[in-house]
């Protein structure tokens, strides 16, 4: 039986991951210092015999002490949110160098696969609104990368998020789907200024290929997106879905299309591509998301 520790396991992508990885028959720990993930995503987890949770920093001393067995680590530590990682940028930081030579250390202990979640194009594209979210994932690259280098008996990975949706993405997220999402269910009217192409995931297949890529022993990066689609695109889509919402466009300054994504690596690597249409999974995303902006809930996500 494999025992895989996800670090940032109560957050959006991490709660997902868990439960897929359980559902397989995997022993799962998750580690997570609820500073942007919710309890509420791993509730029905609580109790399982195979799934255990600490409420920990990985960057707090004995965070991992007394694991035994473990055989793969997905180190999800880090906030995927705009906002969380721009009210405490040097926890983000800490996350991405102290928290990742700790789990670098946990594998080389027990000779385990480690594979990181990043984002696209850390080393290349700089974003000066969110200098430490750009600096902690340079930093956790290099790390990974210089320790595959440096010892080999540790198997390390590299995997590239674009933008992830689905279920317990939350409302006040920051990231352009949530934001999207919670605008159009709120009936509010969405302003572009510019619209830029971007890559699309929904978690279900995100989780598909981090999963794959934990089962592997290829460095990466490899990157994990879903069909490239301009912003307004996406919205019209959640909008037309949820029966409520406006759109409108305004010229406003040039911004660039995000990073292109190369699925044809992907595919050739993981045998993965994504499976699910924008419909099919917006209309899961705006179902979750309903009850929560009826609650008028604003919970935190990672």
């Amino acid at each position: 039986m494999n025992h895989i520790v996800v670090t940032g396991g109560a957050g959006f992508l991490g709660s997902h991951l868990c439960r897929r990885l359980i559902a397989r028959g995997d022993r799962v720990t998750a580690v997570d210092n609820f500073s942007t993930g919710r309890a509420a995503n791993i509730a029905d987890l609580t109790g399982h015999p195979r799934f255990a949770l600490r409420t920990t920093d990985t960057t707090a001393f004995g965070a991992f002490t007394g694991l035994d067995g473990i055989t793969h680590i997905a180190h999800l530590a880090h906030p995927g949110s705009p906002f969380a990682a721009a009210r405490d940028s040097a926890a983000v930081v800490r996350a991405a160098c102290t928290g990742t030579l700790a789990v670098l250390d946990l594998a080389a202990a027990h000779t385990a696969r480690i594979v990181l979640a990043s984002g696209p194009d850390p080393g290349t594209r700089l974003d000066s609104r969110r200098p430490a979210a750009f600096e902690a994932h340079r930093t956790g690259h290099h790390l990974i990368e210089t320790a595959a280098h440096h010892d080999r008996r540790t198997s390390t990975g590299i995997a590239r998020l674009f933008e992830v949706y689905g279920p317990h993405l939350a409302p006040g997220d920051g990231r352009a789907t949530a934001t999207i999402c919670a605008a159009a269910l709120r009936a509010q009217t969405l302003y572009l200024t510019d619209d830029p192409a971007q890559s699309f995931v929904y978690i279900a297949d995100a989780v598909d290929a981090l999963t794959r890529m934990l089962d592997t022993d290829i460095p990466g990066p490899i990157d994990i997106a879903g069909p490239t689609l301009r912003v307004s695109e996406f919205a019209r889509t959640a909008i037309a879905l949820a029966g409520t919402g406006w759109l409108e466009t305004t010229p406003g300054r040039a911004r660039p299309d995000s990073a292109v994504p190369d699925l044809a690596r992907t595919r050739n690597s993981l045998g993965w591509r994504p499976s699910t249409d924008l419909p099919t999974g917006l209309h899961s995303t705006l179902t979750w998301m309903r009850t929560v902006v009826a609650g008028a809930q604003t919970p935190r996500s990672c």
